[in-house]
């Protein structure tokens, strides 16, 4: 998807969520009697949900039926002893535990469930109470990291995107902070600089590994041939494991058919839900597109900003595990493509800082057995992506072993 179709795309998602209305709350009502324990109202309860509860007695109930409860009779043996006798009470399943109503109350269900009213007395009675309630739906909790409406999350993302066409002290110090040191193992190369990060321990690689590694593309490359990014990971693991481990670490699948992403886009913001899954274009190893495309980023800073990766299963395989090898970069932004001359994405030129972010997502979802760095021959260190866009690394490659 090019970055003018995103942003139109972005803008209708906008609009939609301005539109939203609040669903208003389902309203019932009941007469509950004493000739029964409990009263089965057929109302289901979803998680989260707020019921609201108002009861009178009927004229013709007497003077001794009130919702509120009226004096228990001497030795009289009720199935809720803490609430007052002839009150009236709820429960959200058949075997809960019963709550006090009275004339009102509101209630919040902690689980999903189902509404039954009775009234608390040890035996039937000619008492009846006129219930009206309310059931409205769950309020969807606004994230403690996540802006609180979309005003909020454009603001939000506009200042990403400011950082990434123009820079900010802290990108600039995260590229100065780079030395000349590399932890890798295997390979004769001493690489240029070596990013500050996840400190891994060196692992001596397996002999047939690293032979494999070492026969790998340093580069993957578009359509039409030309090289762009680098390789710059490589995970052991089925694919099972390998997409159990990315949602853990907070990776998103990128959606693949761009149509088929906008119609998601408009859901997802009408249901208002974040849409993180925004589309990659196709780049290319082993002359085959990418198996999957991961990312992550901030809503709507998801059309100019994201960390994202693709993946593809390798030719070989190590003890009978699967290979999947991977390149990832860091889009900050928008530039001019140097072939083309349309609008593409803009990554951030020190590719090793999305590389050490995917070793440090994955540390966290407690998924990775072991990661190490590996340098291998003819390490990339300085090169132009397939649009034109310097960038520059260590050489050094992401193993990661999958548990």
């Amino acid at each position: 998807m090019d970055a003018s179709a995103v942003a139109a795309l972005l803008c209708s998602s906008v609009l939609l969520t301005g539109q939203q209305s609040t669903a208003s709350p389902a309203e019932y009502s009941f007469t509950i009697s004493g000739s029964q324990a409990w009263t089965d109202t057929g109302v289901d309860l979803a998680e989260g949900e707020t019921l609201t509860l108002n009861a009178e007695a009927k004229s013709a109930a007497g003077n001794n039926c009130n919702p509120a409860g009226v004096g228990a009779s001497p030795g009289e043996t009720l199935p809720a002893p803490t609430i007052a006798s002839g009150a009236l009470m709820a429960k959200t399943s058949e075997k809960g535990d019963a709550e006090l109503v009275g004339n009102s109350s509101e209630l919040k269900t902690e689980a999903a469930g189902h509404l039954f009213l009775g009234i608390n007395q040890s035996g039937t009675s000619d008492c009846a109470f006129v219930v009206k309630a309310k059931v409205a739906p769950a309020q969807a909790p606004a994230a403690a990291t996540q802006p609180r409406n979309v005003k909020d999350q454009l603001s939000s993302a506009a200042k990403v995107w400011l950082q990434g066409q123009f820079g900010s002290s802290q990108s600039k110090a995260d590229s100065s902070s780079a030395v000349s040191n590399s932890a890798a193992t295997g390979g004769g190369t001493t690489p240029a600089s070596a990013s500050t990060g996840l400190k891994l321990p060196t692992v001596l690689l397996d002999a047939d590994l690293r032979t494999n590694i070492d026969s790998l593309p340093r580069r993957v490359h578009d359509h039409a041939g030309n090289p762009g990014d680098m390789v710059n990971f490589v995970i052991v693991g089925s694919q099972e494991r390998v997409q159990a481990a990315l949602e853990a670490a907070d990776w998103h699948v990128a959606d693949v058919d761009s149509k088929e992403a906008g119609l998601k886009a408009v859901l997802n913001t009408y249901e208002k839900k974040d849409y993180l899954e925004m589309p990659m274009s196709h780049l290319y190893l082993f002359d085959r597109m990418q198996d999957f495309g991961y990312e992550q980023a901030q809503a709507y800073a998801v059309v100019a900003s994201r960390h994202h990766f693709r993946i593809w299963k390798a030719r070989f395989t190590w003890n009978n595990e699967t290979i999947w090898v991977g390149a990832g970069t860091h889009d900050i932004g928008f530039e001019k493509d140097i072939r083309t001359g349309h609008l593409t994405h803009k990554i951030d030129p020190n590719v090793d800082l999305e590389r050490e972010n995917i070793a440090g997502s994955l540390d966290k979802s407690a998924k990775a057995k072991s990661m190490t760095y590996y340098l291998p021959p003819n390490a990339v260190q300085d090169a132009k992506n397939a649009s034109g866009g310097g960038y520059h690394s260590d050489g050094r490659l992401l193993v990661v072993f999958l548990r």
